[in-house]
């Protein structure tokens, strides 16, 4: 039986003081239209998600599409992470109008630079 592919709550990221935390601790890096920051959590935990999208992409309509492009992403792919970790991605001004499947493959490039991926898939 395939792994629930959901988003809830508790995947969250939503308190300021962990995105700071997460920020100033872990590693980053970009790629494409976004910038990842993450921590990785001790064994057994879920994997969790923060997006971070600034007025420099556009209006209100522009920022919500960057975000769920982004959390869309994250979705289908948590189950393929090398260990849990808390993720933080900062959409860049470049992916206001881009495709989901270009949002994902960056999302993904940045994932397999960062070696945060398992091998197998």
């Amino acid at each position: 039986m395939p792994k629930p592919l959901r988003f809830s709550r508790n995947s969250r990221v939503t308190q300021n003081r962990d995105f700071l935390r997460i920020r100033q601790q872990g590693e980053r890096l970009a790629q494409g239209c976004l910038i990842a920051n993450w921590n990785k959590l001790p064994e057994g935990a879920k994997p969790k998600l923060g997006v971070v999208t600034s007025r420099k992409i556009g209006g209100a309509v522009q920022r919500t599409r960057a975000r769920r492009l982004l959390r869309e992403s994250f979705r289908l792919h948590q189950h393929e992470f090398a260990g849990p970790i808390e993720l933080i991605l900062v959409a860049r001004n470049s992916i206001a109008g881009k495709k989901f499947a270009d949002v994902e493959k960056d999302f993904l490039t940045t994932l397999r630079r960062a070696g945060l991926l398992r091998n197998d898939s």
